[in-house]
């Protein structure tokens, strides 16, 4: 079986049980998006690809760990031998971190703003990545909203000067402003992130009623002109109601304009936490779509440095997977 039938059965499996020897040192606990607040997840590997998995007691899909990161997974009658790997800060080769853990806006699908998590000081900050330097290639930076968007944007860019000593590169994803592509840019920010989240702006406006959908594609149109084809990207839910035909139209959209989409599927938690993940079949599907939509346009994710295209744990990835 290939290494990405594999990864879609265990992306819509969901979370995985882990026993066996202790792994403190291989769990990474998420701070946002819609993986946190939970037990924690681990990466398991195998031949150069990486999958995350969330911890869950009670799933069916189990990893043993044999001592050492040596780790065998079985689902099903899939089994795999592969390695836990450790960890930067969240992931695997990088320091990634979330600057202000909790969020102004109220999402569908996030339980950030219930988590009330805390903003972490510069120092604070300096320190994380002094605490990994000598296992990651890159930092990557993501944030809630603690009062507003602008005010974000101006704290993530002090955290951006306080790190460019490390000489390592820096991504950041954060909710945009208009001018937030050209200030990240001035501080020679790597690559950007801006999250759409939804295929349709429709879909878009049921889940996050409060964020505008026309101005973070302004964002990355503009984003793209200054940080070049390849170094801008956006989240796009798959999971959210949207058909086959919606998902490969705003892929469509986003590789004609130079944007290399991250297909997320769906954590069903918050006010989602009825719907179900979508199937393996589903994900191999837009899996195909998406690598047809990027060669189409020569777009290359093998070239990321930085963020969830680099790492590839949530993800499908064409050209990684």
């Amino acid at each position: 079986m290939r290494w990405q039938d594999v990864k879609a059965e265990l992306l819509a499996a969901g979370p995985a049980r882990l026993t066996g020897a202790p792994a403190d040192e291989y769990i990474t606990r998420s701070a946002a998006g819609p993986g946190a607040g939970g037990e924690g997840s681990v990466f398991f590997s195998m031949g150069g690809h990486r999958v995350r998995l969330s911890l869950d007691e009670m799933s069916d899909l189990e990893v043993i760990h044999r001592g050492g990161g040596v780790a065998d997974l079985f689902h099903g009658s899939l089994q795999l031998n592969g390695r836990l790997e450790r960890p930067g800060l969240h992931c695997p080769r990088q320091a990634y971190i979330t600057v202000t853990g909790s969020c102004a806006f109220h999402c569908r699908y996030c339980p950030v703003p219930a988590l009330r998590g805390q903003r972490k000081t510069i120092p604070e900050i300096v320190r994380l990545v002094e605490s990994v330097r000598d296992r990651v290639t890159a930092i990557s930076l993501t944030s809630g909203v603690l009062t507003t968007i602008g005010e974000e944007e101006t704290y993530v860019r002090t955290v951006v000067k306080a790190l460019r000593h490390f000489g390592l590169p820096i991504g950041v994803s954060i909710y945009p402003t208009e001018l937030t592509p050209d200030r990240l840019h001035d501080l020679d920010v790597a690559e950007v992130k801006f999250n759409i989240e939804a295929a349709t702006p429709e879909i878009f406006g049921e889940m996050c009623p409060e964020l505008d959908y026309d101005r973070i594609w302004g964002v990355l149109e503009r984003s793209v002109a200054l940080f070049g084809r390849n170094r801008v990207f956006s989240n796009v839910i798959v999971g959210l109601g949207e058909t086959d035909a919606e998902m490969e139209e705003c892929i469509r959209r986003l590789t004609a304009r130079g944007i290399i989409p991250v297909l997320r599927p769906l954590n069903p938690v918050a006010a989602l936490s009825n719907r179900e993940r979508p199937s393996a079949e589903r994900l191999r599907r837009i899996f195909a779509m998406h690598e047809k939509a990027l060669a189409d346009e020569g777009l290359d994710t093998r070239v990321a440095q930085t963020m969830c295209t680099s790492c590839t744990g949530c993800d499908l990835v064409p050209g990684r997977d």
